[in-house]
């Protein structure tokens, strides 16, 4: 038997209905937490920073690529993940590039950051198709001053990871088989989208969001919660290369 209740037209329409009041309720709700966003502080960048790209070392305004906003994703790519980067984080940056034109044409331009070096990063984003520029921030304080990576003290301080690392769930040990990497060094990277704003030479520090927050998920999440089955609750994610079927 279905999972699911049967009904008659009458009655999806009834439930519907009542189901649109709370979309119209979040949607109201939404726009006060974008307005609240664009209320937040702007926070200058005083420090320095030289990242890896594929074009030689860039500085943080010059990643701007003469815009004046960058929006950036960290994906889950460490020194140590031998393997390749997070499933998950890879699903998510299968779902960009669609975007990169309508960005740039606004004003934005997006890209991805991950601590492993940039030769790695270059062959991953090969083999993943991606068209978005990938950075590396390997060698630099750029991930650690701005919540995007933790140093080993810092993980075991935090008592859920702490507990991931010495209590691990099934699907948390095949991540790590995924990666190549011990837990203890896959869990200090930090799933991150992070935004900066530039005026003339000056950049300034505008917005972090880290998971569990639903936008740091892959894009095709959003078309999942309108389909009619629930999906599974284990965050297991395969990369587009390697699922099992």
């Amino acid at each position: 038997m279905p999972e699911h209740k049967i009904g008659t037209r009458e009655e999806w329409q009834a439930a519907r209905e009542e189901l649109a009041k709370l979309e119209a309720e979040h949607a109201q709700q939404n726009e006060e937490v974008k307005t609240k966003r664009l209320e937040l502080p702007w926070v200058p960048v005083e420090k320095e920073y030289v990242f890896d790209t594929e074009d030689g070392k860039r500085t943080l305004v010059e990643l701007f690529d003469g815009r004046s906003q960058l929006l950036a994703y960290n994906i889950m790519y460490g020194p140590d993940y031998e393997i390749g980067a997070c499933p998950g984080c890879s699903n998510l940056g299968d779902g960009l590039d669609g975007g990169l034109v309508h960005l740039n044409h606004r004003d934005v331009t997006l890209i991805c950051f991950s601590r492993a070096p940039i030769e790695r990063l270059r062959a991953y984003r090969e083999r993943m198709g991606w068209e978005f520029p990938y950075v590396s921030t390997y060698d630099s304080d750029f991930p650690f001053d701005f919540g995007l990576a933790l140093t080993e003290e810092q993980a075991l301080e935090i008592p859920e990871v702490k507990e991931m690392i010495e209590n691990p769930p099934d699907w948390l040990v095949e991540w790590s088989r995924q990666i190549g990497a011990e837990l203890k060094d896959g869990l200090r990277e930090a799933p991150t989208w992070i935004a900066f704003a530039r005026e003339n030479d000056t950049v300034y520090h505008t917005y972090t969001v880290q998971a569990p927050d639903p936008f740091v998920a892959p894009l095709y999440f959003m078309l999942l919660e309108r389909t009619p089955k629930r999906q599974p609750d284990e965050p297991r994610a395969w990369r587009k290369d390697e699922y099992p079927d």
